[in-house]
């Protein structure tokens, strides 16, 4: 079957069983490594991108019914040579240990960051508790949205694009 998808920004047409899982078809079609097979049950967040600004776990999104849908993944944020505000604070927070949970952790707080620009610790923490961490970096996590919210909030007074 043949589903077409916009993939951080990109049209893409992707060959693929209906029944199979966004995950494999962005890490085996397209060629995207940063989600990561975790649990497979939609319990670790590993696999976490965002479905038309949604964070969403993509082991458990059949891409037969995406049809048309914008999919954003971490590899749409910036890159080792020129990282998003968040992915910066990800590295000055020094929130990854093992960083198989980072790029999940990473679009699931992007979400929130586009959504609610100046989120307290509260929306911050319910936001995040779908995406677990077993190296246990949850608090260096949570100060790196901190800091990459402060850091968007002073480009935007500033009248500079993120």
């Amino acid at each position: 079957m043949t589903v077409r998808l916009t993939i951080n920004g990109a049209e893409r047409r992707v060959e693929s069983p209906p029944d199979t899982p966004l995950l494999y078809v962005l890490r085996d079609e397209v060629g995207l490594n940063g989600a990561k097979y975790g649990c497979g049950l939609g319990q670790c967040g590993a696999c976490t991108v965002q479905l038309d600004g949604r964070p969403v776990f993509s082991c458990l999104l059949p891409v037969g019914a995406l049809e048309g849908r914008q999919v954003r993944t971490v590899e749409g944020l910036g890159t080792a040579a020129s990282p998003s505000i968040l992915q910066r604070a990800f590295e000055e927070e020094q929130a990854a240990q093992c960083g198989y949970c980072i790029a999940g952790m990473i679009m699931r707080a992007q979400a929130l960051l586009d959504r609610v620009p100046d989120p307290d610790e509260a929306a911050i923490r319910a936001h995040m508790q779908a995406n677990l961490c077993r190296c246990g970096t949850h608090m260096r996590i949570l100060r790196a949205v901190r800091r990459a919210a402060t850091a968007m909030r002073s480009t935007v007074s500033r009248g500079t694009a993120p």
